[in-house]
């Protein structure tokens, strides 16, 4: 059901991209204020990542995954609704995406939260790259379905569509997994857990001054920032590379292959902790497939010269990135799993600005140099900095259950 939700949650997600050109027609939107309301999501992304986290380690994090996704499933599916009620379709779509953001920026901190607190840590890694596959899933799934529902019946319909499959989901749910105990949030109890008191049992100054929780921090902000470059240039390169190339090829068959790949590195980091490795040097193995043996199809990509070379590199470069589900995601359950939420959190807040910062970056380099091969050593450079940090200074022993910490 997890892996579902997950899958819902970029099926909600990636609806605007795939309606951005019938809706810029049908209101008169110019590329700067189609561009505007796409945007408009990731900053109300960044600004809920720590909150979430911590609001999941106080109450529980199927609880905010059931609150959030009952949200944005709502104003999903009311979208088409409101636009049609108000004169300002810009300001009202920029404020529905922003507001999607907001409330979509909780769910994978409440996962890695969720997973901290209900799973064994030799099943981590598998559970949480199976669930993690759903982003490629639902994003294979909204692409194909809802451009069959754009064609057939408008772009109303790819709201309507997304909004109300992940209602249904709350409602199953709520219905048949969770007693009501697990559901109902005491207002007392929601309000102070948004805040960080002083009567905290968790020190949280000693907490970030741990080196292998900024390793894990450092190495989760890189990797987040050099896929969000990825997701965002290669399309643009395959296109201005091989003109004649099918879009559809370069749009799907890279996620295809991330999908077995993401599973894949989930078993076998189970396999090696049960059959004896160090959790750390598992999750170090892990890392140096996903964030270095990736980058070296990255330098690949920019140095091919025929369309077939260049999807070969592409889908090993996404697919292996998947290994990063049970190397530094996981990592954050292993160092504090009483805080796992909000670490995660931090950490996801840093990739999301980094990743506007590097998809930026990205471009200027591409106009100054005039070659697609400096975007690529970009992603290596930024990919190698949070390896190294990560194999340096990281670690797998618990850094909330030293003797500074009391009754957590």
């Amino acid at each position: 059901m997890l892996l579902l939700g997950t899958c819902l949650l970029y099926c909600a997600r990636v609806t605007m991209p795939i309606c951005v050109v019938a809706m810029s027609a049908r209101f008169d939107w110019d590329k700067k204020q189609s561009g505007l309301v796409l945007s408009s999501f990731f900053w109300g992304y960044c600004l809920t990542q720590i909150v979430g986290g911590h609001l999941s380690d106080r109450i529980g994090g199927e609880k905010v995954l059931l609150l959030s996704a009952f949200a944005w499933g709502s104003i999903t599916a009311l979208t088409p609704l409101v636009i049609y009620l108000g004169s300002a379709h810009l300001v009202l779509m920029t404020l529905s995406r922003f507001l999607m953001g907001l409330l979509q920026g909780v769910f994978f901190p409440a996962l890695a939260s969720l997973f901290s607190q209900k799973v064994r840590e030799s099943d981590r890694a598998f559970t949480y790259s199976t669930v993690g596959t759903g982003s490629q899933v639902g994003t294979l799934l909204m692409g194909g379905a809802g451009s069959v529902l754009l064609e057939w019946y408008g772009w109303e319909s790819v709201f309507y569509f997304s909004g109300l499959l992940t209602l249904l989901w709350v409602y199953c749910m709520s219905k048949y997994l969770l007693n009501e105990q697990e559901i109902i949030i005491p207002l007392e109890d929601f309000a102070s857990s948004l805040s960080l008191s002083k009567q905290s049992k968790l020190p949280w100054k000693q907490l970030f001054k741990k080196a292998p929780v900024w390793a894990v921090i450092v190495a989760q902000l890189c990797a987040a920032s050099t896929f969000f470059t990825l997701l965002s240039w290669l399309p643009t390169f395959f296109k201005e590379t091989f003109p004649d190339s099918k879009g559809w090829v370069f749009n799907v068959v890279p996620w295809l292959v991330a999908i077995p790949a993401s599973l894949l590195s989930g078993f076998l980091s189970d396999q090696f902790i049960n059959q004896g490795y160090k959790t750390i040097t598992t999750r170090k193995i892990m890392q140096v497939v996903g964030s270095g043996v990736s980058s070296i199809f990255a330098l690949c990509i920019g140095h091919s010269s025929s369309f077939c070379r260049a999807i070969v590199f592409a889908s090993a470069c996404i697919g292996l990135q998947g290994f990063n589900h049970s190397g530094i995601a996981v990592n954050v359950q292993d160092l504090a799993p009483s805080c796992a939420g909000l670490l995660f959190g931090v950490a996801n807040t840093g990739g999301a600005l980094l990743g506007v910062i590097c998809v930026y970056l990205a471009g200027h380099l591409i106009e100054s140099t005039g070659s697609w091969t400096s975007v690529f050593h970009l992603v290596a450079t930024v990919n190698i900095l949070g390896l190294c940090t990560f194999l340096i200074f990281g670690k797998a022993q618990r850094v909330d259950t030293d003797t500074a910490y009391t009754d957590l």
